[in-house]
């Protein structure tokens, strides 16, 4: 344990004295606050604008389409359209000869998001046939809007043939008003995924970054030779679990950091708030500690893979063509957050979270916004230490030779041999 003390202190020293070290325990958390803030910033300062255009033969029903789709939103009851709401403004234009160039021009040019060509009925009391044709193929939001005014006047259209008066149509088709009541448990629950979002982000940066660095600072003892001098006083074993701890060392000081800072800024008045409630940080101590523990456990399971990848390799771009071992797995986990987070207790999350590579970063997001069972904690626990433990085993025998190795990536049954060494 001396031995191993003398390389994860060398290790870590060397790391946090760094500039690299400062830039990136400042910056990450900037750049990331800056994403967060500033898409909620610009997501409600912009506004959605459609120019659609409506061509029918008959004037009546396109008419009515347009008092229905140009009509402001109810906002609680009153008939007044917010800066974020969508507006939309229609042109209605007859079916001519040459109506359908003219709105495909338009639409080329970018005047025109979109129009709706509707085809009267072939028969009296048949609906007439509507067409849109949009101009690009994202536009549901636009369609669907479109959609649901077609159904609005069809409906008003049936209900006066059939001798509803004006009023009754307009007390019929008076749409619901939905009063809206900020809950102090939404606001707490959503300053909850924040909170876990951000933490999940930093444990996925942090694994995959200081993962890697254990492979790169295997790479580049081997290329100056220095393993080759430690090696006659200090066992491969040793030297691997020193860089292992040292490099995750430097990763739980920055991520304590950041986290401090964290609560620093959710305790003061420059909070981010929600609602026009201050968004704070919704984590009590227990999270906060297994936080911790699945980033030491998720920083164990890639590190001891990325110090195999490094033994294998003899250069950066060696390694480069290896790390998808690592950067996978993490991948899926990114994938999966919007699942987990969604429906943490679902057969789906509670079936992955206990896939080994998968639990550190989706058994957090559990165990924070979920109910999982004591048993399933425990069970993610023993499944992912017994993991690493197998993984260690494999790449302490794979690094004892690894090392020493130089000019070619060993291919798979020069591993297996190498794991049969004692």
């Amino acid at each position: 344990m001396h031995n191993v003390w003398l390389i994860a202190r060398r290790e870590y020293i060397e790391r946090i004295r760094t500039r690299g070290f400062l830039i990136t325990t400042v910056l990450i958390p900037l750049i990331m606050g800056g994403f967060i803030f500033g898409s909620s910033f610009l997501g409600g300062k912009v506004s959605s604008e459609s120019h659609i255009a409506i061509v029918s033969s008959d004037a009546q029903p396109a008419l009515d389409l347009q008092d229905e789709l140009e009509q402001p939103a109810l906002n609680d009851g009153a008939q007044t359209a917010t800066a974020n709401q969508p507006h939309m403004t229609v042109d209605v234009m007859g079916a001519g000869q040459e109506t359908r160039a003219i709105v495909d021009r338009e639409l080329d040019s970018g005047d025109l998001d979109g129009y709706l060509w509707i085809t009267s009925p072939a028969t009296p009391g048949a609906p007439p046939a509507f067409t849109f044709t949009p101009r690009s193929g994202g536009q549901q939001a636009l369609r669907n809007s479109i959609a649901s005014a077609i159904d609005a006047v069809l409906m008003r259209d049936r209900l006066a043939r059939q001798g509803f008066a004006a009023a009754d149509l307009d007390a019929i088709m008076q749409p619901v008003q939905i009063a809206t009541v900020h809950s102090p448990h939404r606001v707490d629950r959503e300053a909850a995924e924040i909170s876990v979002t951000v933490l999940f982000f930093l444990m996925y940066m942090v694994i995959m970054l200081y993962g890697m660095n254990v492979a790169r600072s295997i790479i580049e003892e081997k290329t100056s030779r220095i393993f080759e001098v430690l090696l006659a006083t200090i066992r491969p074993e040793e030297m691997m679990a020193g860089k292992i701890i040292g490099v995750g060392s430097v990763g739980l000081t920055q991520v304590a950091i950041w986290i401090t800072a964290g609560l620093l800024l959710a305790s003061s008045a420059m909070a981010p708030h929600l609602d026009g409630q201050p968004l704070h940080f919704a984590l009590a101590l227990p999270q906060i500690v297994y936080f911790f523990v699945y980033f030491l456990l998720g920083y164990l399971f890639y590190s001891s893979i990325a110090a195999a990848l490094g033994a294998m390799t003899n250069s950066e771009q060696e390694l480069q063509q290896l790390n998808m071992f690592l950067v996978l797995p993490l991948a899926f986990c990114f994938i999966a957050l919007k699942a987990v987070l969604t429906n943490p207790d679902s057969s789906f999350s509670q079936a992955l979270a206990l896939v080994p590579p998968f639990t550190p970063l989706l058994m957090y997001v559990r165990v924070t916004l979920g109910h999982p069972a004591p048993w399933e904690i425990v069970l993610s626990l023993a499944l992912t230490s017994a993991s690493i433990y197998a993984i260690i085993w494999v790449t302490s025998r794979i690094y004892r030779v690894g090392v020493l190795m130089y000019g070619k990536r060993p291919n798979l049954p020069e591993l297996l041999r190498w794991l049969r060494y004692s």
